[in-house]
């Protein structure tokens, strides 16, 4: 308990200093957010993957709080997808690049003697999926750093109530690292997450929520793992549709987005990531009292309902489309920049 709080408040602060630390290396190194006008720094990534393998790590070396060979595994296949997403941040990788990347692995850390094959492949592809709609969270400051506190958290209650120490000392240490990222990733950003801290983010909270979960049966941890991840599920559903219905491809970036549209309805940009904590804190807390068995599993069914309500009432806002730079022109560029001052991805 002692050694938990200690490596929290380790994390929290560690990750505040290096995050600004590391902010004039990344300036002078161009580590930027493309899609701005103004220089942003993606040192809060590198600064939330290097603390958290270092306090979990520590821990773990020191036998204070040891891990286990499988979260070490997890622990080890996150920090090698954060240095991918890094090298995504620095070149333009293909789409794909960190996608297969992130399967190769979920497949690696999925604990298939628990799940079985079938369970297992889907609990991969699972992963995949949840870990790139946490990518998409990086599209407003502060977004993802504060669903992810809150995810991370819940899947660390998850984890406590099975006993899982591991787990639960490592994702409540991501969960302070984030904390220490917030105040530099708040509007006006001055660090970003990038590619490396969403990526690192969503796998190891998601293949964690698969630890603490497996051998539920799948209806039941399909039901939890969505209640955990519904804001980030909710976001990659509305930008699927919404680019569907408008006959773009899904794949190709654009300011449509929960945070792009709540902008669109009149939100503050300091509101944005307060309406969509607050939801996630939601579905978190319904997916942890099922986790738990202090409520009815059917409860996730009314945290489907609520996303699908959001998702609906939110696709037929309009959005201005993302149109590649040579194709836009300077008066878009400022309405994109101006009125919405959030990224698109």
């Amino acid at each position: 308990m002692l050694y938990g709080i200690a490596a929290a408040t380790s994390a929290l602060l560690l990750a505040a200093l290096l995050t600004a630390w590391l902010r004039a290396p990344a300036l002078r190194l161009g580590v930027l957010d493309r899609r701005r006008r103004r220089a942003v720094p993606l040192s809060g990534g590198v600064a939330v993957v290097l603390v958290t393998g270092l306090v979990a790590g520590a821990g773990d070396a020191s036998g204070v709080a040891p891990l286990g060979t499988g979260v070490g595994a997890l622990l080890v296949a996150g920090a090698c997808l954060g240095a991918l997403g890094l090298a995504a941040d620095v070149w333009r990788l293909r789409r794909w690049v960190p996608v297969a990347g992130t399967a190769v692995a979920a497949v690696l850390v999925v604990p298939w003697e628990a799940t079985g094959v079938p369970g297992g492949l889907l609990a991969a592809g699972w992963v995949v999926g949840a870990t790139a709609a946490f990518r998409g969270l990086d599209h407003a400051d502060g977004v993802a750093g504060t669903v992810g506190v809150v995810t991370a958290f819940g899947v660390a209650a998850c984890a406590a109530t099975e006993l899982m120490d591991g787990i639960a000392v490592l994702l409540s240490v991501l969960a302070a690292a984030l904390a220490g990222f917030l105040p530099h990733g708040r509007y006006p950003a001055r660090a970003g997450l990038g590619a490396c801290g969403s990526l690192f983010t969503g796998f190891v909270t998601t293949s964690a929520a698969v630890f603490a979960r497996a051998g539920d049966g799948v209806v039941a941890d399909a039901g939890v793992l969505f209640a955990l991840t519904a804001v980030a599920c909710a976001d990659a559903v509305l930008v699927v549709l919404a680019r569907r219905l408008a006959r773009r491809r899904p794949t190709r970036g654009g300011p449509d987005h929960l945070g792009h549209r709540l902008r669109r309805l009149g939100a503050a940009p300091r509101t944005v990531p307060v309406l969509l904590g607050w939801g996630a804190l939601g579905g978190v807390a319904v997916g942890v009292c099922a986790h738990a068995g202090w409520m009815s599993g059917d409860a996730v069914l009314w945290v489907a309902a609520v996303a699908a309500v959001v998702v609906l009432a939110l696709v037929r806002v309009p959005v201005t489309l993302d149109f590649p730079p040579r194709q836009r022109s300077s008066a878009a560029s400022a309405q994109v920049t101006g009125q919405l001052r959030v990224r698109s991805g």
